[in-house]
């Protein structure tokens, strides 16, 4: 090779290896303009974060802070939060505080006329209303009757008024039961008549057709899991437009039973989780629930009202608890509607727990032979039958009701001085909302229980329930054993240690 053709190939390979350098200079300068604009897009992002947080709070302020709530002194808040056993957790310290007064919230005219009727908010409106009308998720916990559903019903109703969307579905609440879904529907019912919205119910047991008319003209629904699915599989609902979504009794909503379901319906309701203001609402928030409901929710709000973590039963409930042999409960029964029902306590309305429909129905017949006006009920009526009796019970045309555990949860009757729980449920928890009929909204109550040596592997989670709430554990119960029954609940977890049922066993060899 020449040196002129040595000197060409060495000047190529300077070329070539130039420009390998220009293009790697050419790649990384590109990369730095890349991560520069990352960078700056992030912190726009976080600034208009930032910024819309400082909005919310400037909202609420507006709405839920006014300057009457402002005057207060820390010293009463401080009260409040201690007496009523209140605590926030809120992952974005906003720090709003609670409304001690109904002059301390701005509602729309309407809205805040009606809720004025009352003396004051209860503790789980005051400390959870702020954050829902800042627009934030919120998880409220606190016993049943305390006012749980105009807790979620009055921003829900107020957010909707002040929308420019006044033609879809906005509002969707949903609810385990039947009963409970009508019992909400009456209480929302008060506010959409007020402001010129329309609220429908939605279950199964009755005919479609006048469903979906209604689904057609309103604003706010509130359903059952099982026939709204229906609904929405035949095309005949569209959930696309909601913007506030609750649901009510969420322990039991987010069971295994009712988990797919309610999947489902979520799926269907406004694009994601930032563009949807979700509630859920409950009694008890065990930790199964919450790991469950974090991927339906984004940041949340949870309100507290007493330690709710904990199984624990209204203290103002006096709890009764009596061993018996199970062929003396029917004439245990008579014995106390004699001392609940006698003399002045006659039209004292008592409410009856049986376990199983079979058992509801024979009760029922006793009951009626022996001369009482009873209202009942259980899965062998129809669901006109069942309303019907609801609203005897309610209205004191029947100082008698009967029921099996779908009337368990949730359900808001007025003034029931006694529950009876004639057999008891099949877990602690079920036992925890059926004494929760009485005793509400401030009031006292008393549960009587009988308790038979076949319900003996629940003794020990009773008497931890009795203990929680101050009340006297009967020796006969305690002779049953303290101890929890070994069972998996669908919500509430298991309650053993956990076993790897895959290990193969260990072979001993003995001499």
């Amino acid at each position: 090779m020449t040196e002129v053709e040595l000197k060409e190939k060495k000047r190529k390979v300077q070329d070539d290896v130039e420009l390998v350098e220009k293009k790697k200079k050419h790649k990384k300068d590109k990369k730095s303009k890349k991560d520069k604009k990352e960078k700056k897009s992030k912190k726009e992002k976080k600034e208009k974060s930032s910024e819309s947080v400082e909005k919310v709070v400037d909202a609420s302020n507006d709405v839920a802070q006014n300057e009457d709530l402002l005057k207060v002194p820390q010293a009463e808040i401080d009260a409040f939060y201690k007496e009523n056993e209140v605590t926030v957790e809120d992952p974005q310290k906003l720090n709003l505080r609670p409304l001690l007064s109904f002059s301390h919230v701005s509602l729309e005219g309407t809205i805040q006329k009606e809720i004025s009727k009352f003396p004051k908010p209860t503790p789980i409106q005051a400390a959870s209303w702020p954050y829902l009308l800042a627009g934030k998720d919120v998880i409220g916990v606190a016993e049943t009757g305390s006012g749980k559903t105009f807790a979620f019903g009055v921003p829900a109703i107020h957010s909707l008024v002040s929308s420019s969307n006044k033609k879809d579905i906005s509002v969707l609440v949903i609810s385990p039961t039947r009963e409970l879904a009508s019992q909400i529907y009456d209480n929302l019912i008060i506010l959409t008549d007020k402001v010129g919205l329309e609220c429908c119910c939605i279950y199964g047991g009755v005919p479609k057709d006048e469903q979906r008319k209604q689904l057609r003209r309103s604003q706010v629904v509130v359903a059952t899991p099982g026939r709204l699915l229906d609904l929405i599989q035949e095309g005949s609902v569209n959930l696309s437009k909601v913007q506030y979504l609750v649901l009510d009794e969420a322990d039991r909503m987010l069971e295994k039973g009712f988990e797919e379901d309610i999947k489902n319906i979520i799926k269907e309701t406004n694009g994601n989780r930032a563009n949807r203001q979700t509630l859920m609402f409950t009694a008890t928030w065990p930790k199964e629930v919450r790991e469950l409901a974090s991927t339906f929710m984004r940041d949340p709000v949870k309100v507290s009202i007493g330690n709710r973590d904990e199984l624990t039963a209204n203290k103002r409930i006096t709890q009764i608890v009596e061993v018996v042999e199970p062929h003396t409960k029917e004439r245990k029964l008579l014995d106390l509607l004699k001392k609940y029902q006698g003399g002045a306590k006659k039209n004292d309305k008592v409410l009856i727990f049986a376990l199983y429909k079979k058992e509801a129905a024979r009760v029922e017949r006793n009951l009626r032979y022996n001369g009482y006006d009873v209202a009942a009920i259980h899965g062998d009526l129809s669901q006109q039958q069942r309303t019907q009796a609801l609203n005897d019970f309610k209205q004191g045309k029947s100082s008698l009701l009967l029921a099996t555990d779908v009337a368990a949860r949730g359900l808001d009757i007025p003034n029931v001085k006694t529950v009876i729980n004639l057999t008891f449920p099949l877990t602690v928890e079920d036992y925890v909302h059926r004494i929760g009929r009485t005793g509400r909204a401030g009031q006292t109550g008393v549960a009587h229980t009988l308790f038979t040596e076949q319900e003996k592997h629940l003794a020990g989670a009773l008497v931890n329930v009795l203990n929680g709430a101050n009340q006297p554990v009967p020796e006969d119960l305690i002779k049953f054993g303290t101890h929890t029954k070994k069972k998996e609940h669908g919500a509430y977890g298991a309650f053993y240690k956990d076993v790897d049922m895959t290990k193969k066993p260990k072979k001993i060899t003995f001499d």
